[in-house]
């Protein structure tokens, strides 16, 4: 039972990236997925979750406009599509799902899965 992750890496200021996170060996079900970041010397934050129950989605204000968070239940996959990213947006990346009816700002606080993590750098 594991969150896998992939689609970091490193990308030029205003470039794009992608970022997938899968179950393996259970279902998302109902659960609560998204991304946190934490980057070297900053706070934890929560950048977006979707909820499954009722398909709401958080953002988190830094990136509002610029990221867009999708699921694709077939796959049991979840999506961040990162677009216009900033320096400021490098950090790692965690996957995390929770049990919560409609997606809010700390899911991932919540006893669920947590993936390794994955790293993106962006250049200026």
């Amino acid at each position: 039972v594991q969150l896998v992750e992939s689609g970091g890496g490193l990308v030029q200021a205003g470039g794009s990236l992608r970022l997938s996170c899968a179950a393996s060996g259970f279902s998302f079900g109902d659960l609560t997925v998204g991304w946190f970041r934490q980057a070297p010397g900053k706070e934890r934050e929560g950048v977006s979750c979707i909820s499954r129950v009722d398909n709401s989605t958080y953002y988190a204000d830094s990136v509002k406009g610029r990221f867009t968070i999708s699921s694709d239940i077939a796959k049991n996959t979840v999506y961040l599509q990162m677009n216009s990213l900033k320096p400021e947006d490098t950090a790692l990346y965690v996957c995390a799902a929770a049990p919560m009816g409609s997606a809010a700002v700390g899911w991932y606080t919540l006893p669920g899965y947590w993936g390794p993590g994955t790293q993106v750098t962006v250049s200026s």
